[in-house]
């Protein structure tokens, strides 16, 4: 799926022929964090997005009850075209699943964050090494320490995801991600994960551990998780949101 549209990448996920998560897939695209909520709790969640850039970048909030993004991604369906969903119920993780027809109500408001995976292309492009594609594994997420900035009952830690890099490459990864805010920008910590309060880098609270070359250096970027972090610590009655790593791909390019 390197190189499939985001119209092929849709179709075989309303098929059911691709669950799988989506780093590395339908190049040059721009991938999108899902999360969806009730109307009552849209405001406070879309002020929690103005607040929180960093992890919440907005690419397009949908009309009320509407599952079509139209501005970024016209023709897609949200209820069925990402690979899985996770719905959360008053903190908890309920289910996961892999279309939410069903659960789909009129008072709907879809939110869609940019995503990191999205730079991951230009990464490579560039020939920086982007280990988790290259071992074709989903890559790690970490919950930090560090505070986002609250807004109504939505509060809660700072989610990242990490990409080891040869310590000559990490300026230039910098550089490229940097001039992407709207995927996440640049680097939110670089080196020691202690200071984020990660003890092991191996035990990743998503995603799986990936393995690093020697000297390589661990470096940070804010992750699209964090909603769903936020979700569980404020208890929210109802949240909708993509699996870890299992994102939309819009038809916005990169670039």
């Amino acid at each position: 799926m390197r190189d499939a549209t985001p119209e092929q990448m849709w179709d075989a996920n309303r098929a059911g022929t691709w669950n799988q998560p989506t780093s590395g897939t339908c190049h040059g695209f721009v991938q999108a964090n899902l999360a969806i909520l009730p109307r009552k709790d849209a405001f406070d969640f879309f002020r929690f997005c103005q607040r929180n850039p960093k992890p919440c970048p907005v690419l397009e909030v949908t009309d009320i009850g509407d599952p079509e993004p139209k501005l970024i991604a016209p023709g897609a369906d949200l209820r069925t075209d990402l690979p899985k969903y996770r719905v959360y119920s008053n903190g908890e993780l309920a289910e996961e699943r892999t279309d939410i027809v069903d659960l789909w109500k009129d008072d709907f408001v879809a939110f869609l964050l940019g995503c990191s995976f999205s730079f991951e292309h230009l990464l490579l492009d560039a020939g920086l090494p982007v280990r988790n594609v290259a071992q074709n594994i989903n890559g790690p997420v970490y919950r930090s320490n560090r505070d986002c900035v609250p807004a109504g009952d939505f509060q809660g830690k700072l989610v990242v995801s990490m990409r080891p890099m040869p310590p000559e490459l990490v300026a230039d990864a910098t550089t490229i991600t940097a001039a992407h805010p709207e995927v996440h920008g640049g680097p939110v910590h670089i080196g020691s994960p202690e200071a984020l309060g990660i003890a092991d880098l191996d035990a990743p609270d998503w995603g799986q551990p990936v393995k690093m070359e020697p000297n390589d250096v661990p470096v940070f970027w804010a992750c699209g998780v964090t909603p769903q972090q936020v979700a569980m610590e404020a208890k929210t009655e109802l949240m909708i949101t993509h699996a870890t790593g299992h994102m939309f791909v819009t038809k916005l390019r990169v670039e």
